[in-house]
């Protein structure tokens, strides 16, 4: 395990830009085995409490798993193929990879309480825009889009860390 905390946020943050970028660009289930992947590597050289924190990240990939699972069946979200369907497995991959981000790169969001609840209706929204743009998934009426993703990330990310503070505090700095 890494004892420095600036090189454990760094590693952190770039595990999870690579998780990112593989599940867009290349969406699938290789992408989500990837992520499993980086996720081994962040549990045995960024986490700290490798069995609490595999806890918080199994609770927010199925919280937000079930979100996106509700924006594809009405329509927020669309996979191109014109058929309702369940979160993609890449998807989930992504909500995985995104929760270790919360003990630790995108830790310093916690430090305020009003800033959750500014960064998430724009950062959220934006990585799914982003998305979209590299053709991983279709935002079928952009402006209703947005702003569905922007109200459930208002809701989902202080939900998370409020999850966080009270279930697992272990894993707040």
């Amino acid at each position: 395990m890494i004892q420095n905390d600036t090189l454990r946020n760094s590693l952190n943050f770039i595990l999870f830009q690579s998780g990112w970028f593989v599940c867009v660009l290349y969406p699938g289930l290789p992408a989500a085995g990837f992520v499993a992947l980086l996720l081994a590597f962040h549990l045995a050289l960024v986490s700290q409490h490798r069995f609490v924190e595999l806890q918080f990240i199994g609770a927010g990939t199925v919280l937000g798993g079930v979100l996106d699972g509700i924006w594809f069946q009405t329509g927020i979200l669309d996979d191109g193929s014109g058929s309702v369907q369940l979160t993609p497995v890449w998807l989930v991959g992504i909500w995985a990879i995104f929760m270790t981000t919360l003990s630790h790169s995108l830790s310093w969001i916690g430090s305020k309480p009003w800033l959750p609840f500014v960064c998430a209706p724009v950062a959220g929204p934006f990585a799914y825009w982003s998305a979209s743009k590299l053709g991983a998934v279709e935002l079928p009426d952009m402006p209703l889009s947005l702003i569905a993703l922007a109200f459930g990330w208002l809701v989902v990310f202080p939900a998370l860390l409020y999850l966080r503070k009270f279930l697992y505090p272990e894993l707040i700095r």
